[in-house]
């Protein structure tokens, strides 16, 4: 049986969820050992203490250099440390092993990424402490976010590019009749190229959610990869060049095709970005390198996910507990170090109805200061919402939030029961006003959120447009039980292509998005250029090339 049939039912049901877009997931969300086997967790947490201060071995990158310097948010050096091997290396092996995978058969190509995923789900234990101990996700999250979501993320994006690659016809003819005189025929051979390198520079949060898309639908489509691991977020990284090497080298395709790259050296990594048989280039992480990305690699399809500014719309609504229960989570989740995580808060300085009496801007803000706090309120339950602050910059920011406007609701620090060194930090809530943009049209990445007081409701639809125009958001957010108002609400959604939530009340959050149900961002504002995924992730990751003849 080829690896293609192995898992043809697993691809023949995704081609379909693609297209219907519910709720559909073929890997195993809960840490169960009655899924992943017996063992399987305490084997993991053995190998993941055993790794520690030692060198992470990877066959076929074997170097006379390791380095690595990882500090766990939770409080401790990792001290692993990974062969660091010249960009120009990598690049010349990737174009060799580029060459023979591009002549696997689109069918086998796909089987082979398959296998992988597979072999990657039942590492989801291993990669759910790497991604803890350098994002400083709680573990829970670490293990469904780093792998089974992010797992989801790399087949939808496989599934799309086989999709895309199974409709090119390999050969055609083409005939022509001329009346009276003989037809025109010729016989065209239809070849998919690869475009080239594919460099995959990833983020200190989510390090495999966010790369598995590009990973997968750049394999797919023929090309070679080179992972760029943030210095802090290496491990999962590693784990899976590892997973996946070893699966191509069973099946006979030269490991090469999936390497990393470690360097000290920021001119080398520049020049890798830019070197003319790089790409493709995936990149989630700041504004500022991520433009720097656009400008610089010319020779690139670049695709980038950058900082947003993320907003709550809050008018007459009638369900405040609802409302500030489903918003206190979303507030809390991961500290907010999540791309899709509300900041901005506006409500009008007046207040809004809610079943029929007026509720002010105070009474509004203390609800929902109210219920963070209340969630909160049990370090145990917390520590498991909330993880571990991931850099000392946002630590900085929440110490110094009074300099943003009036603290509402004061952080406190958390101590972890196990990791005594870890920090953590409930949210800090700020009062600013709509007039002071130059505080709310920043991203305060962390812990920092703003309830901002805004002229009117007008007014906020107003202040929340030009906050996306001008800095982009991935997610967006508005209660009301005003349809009128919704539906000027989702014209500017429309508008400036923002993803939206109306009215969420219950468990789904407007953090939360899952491959094969939600498009992640848009690809059309200023915080992404791109979608997880869609049929445009995938298509510049290839080119067709016709050749004709006379039959």
């Amino acid at each position: 049986m080829t690896l293609f049939e192995k898992h043809n039912k697993t691809l023949s049901r995704a081609l379909d969820e693609i297209k219907n877009r519910g709720f559909w997931s073929p890997y195993f969300e809960i840490p169960s050992s009655k899924v992943y086997g017996e063992g399987t967790k305490e084997t993991a947490n053995e190998s993941f203490k055993a790794q520690l201060n030692n060198r992470f071995e990877i066959k076929g990158l074997e170097s006379d250099k390791y380095i690595g310097k990882e500090i766990s948010p939770y409080g401790f050096n990792l001290g692993i440390t990974y062969p660091s091997i010249k960009a120009d290396k990598l690049v010349e092996d990737s174009k060799v092993a580029m060459k023979q995978w591009k002549n696997v058969s689109l069918d086998e190509r796909t089987g082979i990424c398959l296998e992988m995923l597979d072999r990657i789900n039942k590492k989801s234990f291993e990669i759910a402490n790497a991604v803890m101990h350098t994002t400083g996700q709680p573990y829970m999250m670490a293990f469904q976010a780093g792998g089974p979501h992010a797992q989801d993320r790399g087949l939808e994006a496989l599934t799309y590019a086989y999709k895309q690659l199974k409709d090119i016809p390999t050969e055609a003819r083409f005939e022509k009749p001329m009346g009276s005189n003989p037809s025109i025929v010729v016989n065209k051979k239809i070849k998919v190229q690869p475009k080239g390198i594919s460099l995959i520079i990833t983020c200190s949060t989510f390090p495999t959610w966010n790369s598995y898309s590009g990973l997968f639908a750049s394999l797919v489509a023929g090309n070679s990869v080179i992972y760029k691991p943030h210095r802090n977020g290496i491990l999962p990284i590693a784990i899976t060049v590892k997973i996946v090497r070893e699966v191509l080298e069973e099946n006979g395709i030269d490991a090469n095709l999936v390497t990393m790259i470690l360097s000290d050296d920021r001119a080398e990594t520049q020049g890798l970005v830019k070197n003319k048989n790089v790409r493709i280039i995936d990149f989630t992480g700041s504004t500022e390198f991520g433009d720097w990305l656009e400008d610089n690699a010319p020779q690139a399809n670049v695709y980038t996910e950058k900082a947003g500014v993320n907003c709550l719309l809050i008018d007459n609504f009638d369900d405040l507990k609802g409302m500030s229960r489903n918003m206190s989570m979303a507030l809390s989740l991961y500290s907010s170090q999540m791309c899709t995580a509300p900041q901005n808060i506006f409500i009008p300085k007046d207040g809004i109805v809610s079943n029929g009496e007026k509720v002010s801007f105070d009474d509004v803000a203390k609800t929902i200061c109210g219920a963070v706090e209340k969630l909160l309120s049990v370090d145990e339950r917390a520590i498991e919402i909330l993880g571990a602050i991931q850099n000392a910059d946002i630590c900085k920011r929440v110490d110094e939030a009074e300099k943003l406007g009036e603290i509402l609701l004061p952080s406190k620090t958390i101590k972890h029961p196990i990791f005594q060194n870890a920090t953590i930090k409930t949210p800090v809530i700020i009062k600013v006003s709509a007039k002071d943009k130059d505080l709310y049209h920043n991203e305060h990445f962390g812990p920092v959120i703003l309830l901002i007081e805004t002229e009117s409701r007008e007014d906020t639809l107003s202040v929340w447009q030009e906050t996306i125009e001008l800095h982009g958001a991935i997610t967006a957010g508005v209660y009301s039980s005003d349809e009128d108002y919704l539906e000027k609400v989702e014209e500017i959604a429309l508008d400036e292509k923002v993803n939206l939530s109306v009215n969420l009340t219950g468990h789904v959050l407007m953090n939360h998005s899952a491959a094969f149900t939600d498009f992640h961002a848009t690809g059309d504002n200023k915080a992404a250029n791109c979608a997880l995924s869609n049929d445009n992730f995938v298509s510049g990751r290839y080119s067709v090339v016709t050749i004709k003849r006379d039959a």
